[in-house]
C-alpha cells in the first residue's frame, strides 16, 4: 500500500476541488470492479459483484484534504486566503503551499515575520488565518495573475511523504494521509478481492466534502440500498505528552474500532462483529472512543431507512497538518479487517438492531 499512498498523497484536492483524485481513484479501480461512476458531485461509487447473493456492503473513505483558498491578491503580489476544513491557525505560519492554477502547479509560503523582529511582537499572539497571507514569488499583483493566481484557486500543503526516521520505523509523515490513507484502504481491499469468493455486492464509495461537513456521503448514501456499512478514516491519537492527552488511543496499536465519536454511535452488532474478527485472526486493534471528530459513517448510518454502520480508524499524529504521521501496521491491520468483514458476509446475513 505504500506505493498507493504515495500517489494518493501526491495528489491535490481539497474540500470541494476534488476533481485530480476523483479522477486517478475512477481509473485505478475501473479494471478492478464491475461498475464504476462518477456522480454530480464529485463522489466515486465502484461496485462489485460477489460470487453468490448475500447483502449489500458500504465501504467508503474520502478523497477531500483540508486546504485553503485564494480570495484576494494584494497589489505587492502576495495572497490572502481563506481555510476549506479544519486547519489550526497555530499550525499555519512559513508551511509549504500548493496551488493548482489553470496554468499549473505553484508553489507558496505562509508568510510571518523575520525572527528579527520577534522582539518587536507579541510572541504569545497566535494571528488569525485571515491576517495571514501566501508568498508565490509574485513581484506585484500583476505578477502573481501572470503566474496563474486568482480568487478561487484552490491550495493544499506541499505535497510530500517520507519515512520518518527511516524504513526501519514502519511510520511514515507526509500530507493528507487523511484521508487518501483510507482510499489506498478500500483500493487495496478490491485488489485483493479479485480472485476471493464472496457474497453479496461490496460498493466502494470515495467520497467530496467529508472536512466541510460529510457533505458528498450524505449525497452518495442516497444512491446505494445498502444493509450495512463500513467507513475507513483516519483519526487523532493521544499518545504524546501534552497534558490533553489520556492515552486512550496509541499509534502502531493496530487499527480503531469505533465504539462513538460525535458523528456516529457505532451499530452494535456491527461493532461487536468487528471485534469478534479482530480477536479470531489476530489482528491488532484497539476501541476507539473519541467525541472530538467525525466521520462519513455518521451521514451514512443516517441514509434512507438507516444502514447499520461502524468505522475503522487509522490512527494518526498531527492530523490536518503537513506532516501527519501514521504506521504502517495500523493501516494494514485496517485492510485485513476490513477484508476480514467482507469475506464473513454469507447470503443471509443481517445486522439488526436487537434479536
Amino acid at each position: 500500500m505504500q506505493q498507493l499512498l504515495e500517489k494518493l498523497t501526491a495528489l491535490h484536492g481539497p474540500c470541494g476541488h476534488e476533481q485530480p483524485v476523483s479522477k486517478w481513484v475512477r481509473d485505478k479501480v475501473s479494471p478492478l470492479v464491475d461498475e464504476v461512476k462518477v456522480d454530480s458531485l464529485g463522489n466515486v461509487i465502484a461496485t462489485k459483484k460477489g460470487t453468490q447473493g448475500g447483502p449489500v456492503m458500504v465501504m467508503t473513505a474520502h478523497m477531500d484534504e483540508v486546504g485553503f483558498i485564494i480570495k484576494k491578491i494584494e497589489e505587492n503580489g502576495l495572497l490572502r486566503f481563506e481555510k476549506l476544513g479544519g486547519n489550526d491557525d497555530r499550525l499555519l505560519l512559513t508551511q509549504k503551499v500548493q496551488l493548482r492554477t489553470k496554468k499549473g502547479l505553484l508553489t507558496g509560503v505562509v508568510g510571518s515575520i523575520s525572527a528579527h523582529y520577534a522582539k518587536f511582537d507579541d510572541a504569545s499572539k497566535v494571528r488569525n488565518h485571515r491576517h495571514l497571507y501566501i508568498d508565490i514569488g509574485a513581484k506585484n499583483k500583476e505578477h502573481a495573475i501572470e503566474l496563474g493566481a486568482e480568487v478561487g484557486t484552490p491550495v493544499t500543503w506541499k505535497p510530500s511523504m517520507e519515512y520518518l526516521g527511516d524504513e526501519r520505523t514502519g511510520r511514515f509523515v507526509g500530507k493528507g494521509f487523511d484521508d487518501r490513507a483510507g482510499c489506498a484502504v478500500l483500493i487495496q481491499t478490491l485488489h485483493e478481492l479479485q480472485d476471493a469468493k464472496f457474497s453479496g455486492t461490496v460498493t466502494a464509495v470515495f467520497t467530496v466534502q467529508e472536512e466541510v461537513g460529510l457533505r458528498g456521503a450524505q449525497v452518495a448514501a442516497r444512491q446505494v440500498k445498502a444493509d450495512v456499512a463500513i467507513a475507513i478514516d483516519t483519526t487523532a491519537v493521544s499518545d504524546t505528552p501534552e497534558e490533553t492527552m489520556d492515552k486512550t488511543l496509541a499509534l502502531g496499536d493496530g487499527t480503531g474500532i469505533k465504539v462513538l465519536d460525535f458523528s456516529l454511535i457505532s451499530h452494535p452488532a456491527v461493532k461487536e462483529k468487528l471485534i469478534q474478527l479482530a480477536e479470531n485472526k489476530n489482528i491488532p486493534h484497539q476501541l476507539e472512543i473519541f467525541p472530538g471528530i467525525g466521520t462519513d459513517g455518521g451521514a451514512i448510518s443516517l441514509a434512507n431507512h438507516g444502514i447499520p454502520t461502524g468505522v475503522l480508524s487509522i490512527p494518526s499524529r498531527y492530523a490536518h497538518s503537513p506532516v501527519e504521521v501514521i504506521d504502517m501496521t495500523d493501516l494494514t491491520a485496517t485492510k485485513e479487517l476490513l477484508k476480514a468483514f467482507i469475506l464473513d458476509l454469507g447470503e443471509e446475513t443481517e445486522f439488526t438492531f436487537i434479536d
